[in-house]
């Protein structure tokens, strides 16, 4: 295998690490409602740390957006809306399953889904397909459909063997089926931001033109892509605050310090979700012709290091051992088929 992919894998897997740990902080706020968290974690996410990464690593970042197409920027931004509702949903699924589970459904979908839609709308799933590496890339998909079935069978079979005082003790509003349906709509709705990686490449082509280094070229299709998603999340958040009057969230806690730390926990969650993806340009500049492989690497290794957090949360506490083997065992499946994606573009 090419060395130049083993470095990419690499480099997202590091990616994968920081966004299996973006919620993580939210434990920490206290007495705010999910939209006033939600928004603030957005504000970092969208908007704050995408155009430090501009300013750090593209500084000429408005002139290349204007020079790239208006139809790759209108579409761009309109994908990244639409992933703003699977974005949302997401922050339900967390919600209401908690990390491990919330993230191996959710990702698991759109590991599936986000890998094969962008190569089969260009035609690139074709010529793979003519391929060996194609037939490495399917089965890689089948592997991660599998995963995704065993997690979803840990977490049926943890929901029927513990109380709910015991799912609440780390999850506070654990609910199964509210969870499993967001977790439906985010696999749907959140492949639009692999869709938008790939269609927004022009605008990464003309940064490399310019002179931008390739590892760093991804940096204005991310600020076009999550302006749109922060547009979406925006309205919804605005709604629910609106809706379950917790506006008052954002200048009211118990005390100024706690106000002061929800506000840090919030932007720190941001911070580490964005991170993700400055690693995710720099390994999917790596990858060869075939950058979509890198979807399936993100999703399915976030999946794993977010797992790893439930566990030490104590999500799964009270769950008899036979749960703990298939949830594990799930990890693995999907960890080798993220493998399985990633190589599949050098075969």
């Amino acid at each position: 295998m090419d060395i130049h992919i083993i470095f990419g894998i690499l480099l997202i897997a590091t990616g994968a690490f920081s966004a299996g740990s973006f919620a993580v902080p939210f434990g920490k706020i206290k007495g705010w409602q999910w939209e006033t968290y939600w928004m603030v974690y957005s504000l970092g996410a969208y908007i704050i740390m995408p155009l430090l990464a501009c300013l750090l690593f593209t500084s000429d970042f408005i002139t290349i957006i204007r020079s790239a197409p208006d139809d790759t920027i209108i579409l761009v931004f309109i994908l990244g809306a639409v992933y703003g509702v699977g974005n949302l949903s997401f922050g339900l699924a967390l919600r209401y399953l908690g990390l491990s589970l919330g993230y191996a459904l959710s990702l698991g979908l759109m590991l599936a889904i986000g890998t094969l839609i962008p190569p089969l709308i260009d035609g690139r799933l074709t010529v793979m397909i003519e391929s060996s590496g194609g037939n490495l890339l399917l089965a890689g998909i089948a592997v991660a459909a599998v995963g995704i079935a065993f997690s979803a069978w840990a977490g049926i079979a943890k929901d029927k063997s513990v109380t709910q005082e015991k799912k609440q003790e780390s999850i506070g509003e654990f609910n199964l089926v509210k969870g499993i349906l967001a977790a439906l709509l985010v696999g749907v709705t959140g492949s639009a931001m692999a869709l938008g990686f790939e269609q927004g490449l022009p605008i990464s082509g003309v940064a490399e033109l310019s002179g931008i280094d390739p590892l760093f070229s991804m940096m204005p299709v991310y600020l076009v892509l999550l302006s749109g998603t922060f547009v979406s999340t925006l309205a919804w958040c605005i709604f629910l605050g609106i809706k379950n009057k917790s506006v008052k969230n954002y200048v009211s806690a118990k005390t100024s310090k706690k106000l002061v730390l929800n506000y840090g926990f919030g932007l720190l969650a941001g911070l580490l979700w964005f991170s993700q993806f400055i690693f995710y340009g720099m390994g999917q500049s790596k990858m060869g012709p075939f950058t979509f492989t890198s979807w399936g690497i993100l999703m399915a290794l976030t999946i794993g290091f977010a797992s790893v957090w439930g566990l030490i949360r104590g999500e799964w506490k009270g769950a008899p051992g036979r749960v703990y083997v298939v949830m594990a065992l799930s990890l693995l499946i999907l960890i080798a088929a993220s493998f399985m994606i990633g190589i599949s573009g050098s075969v």
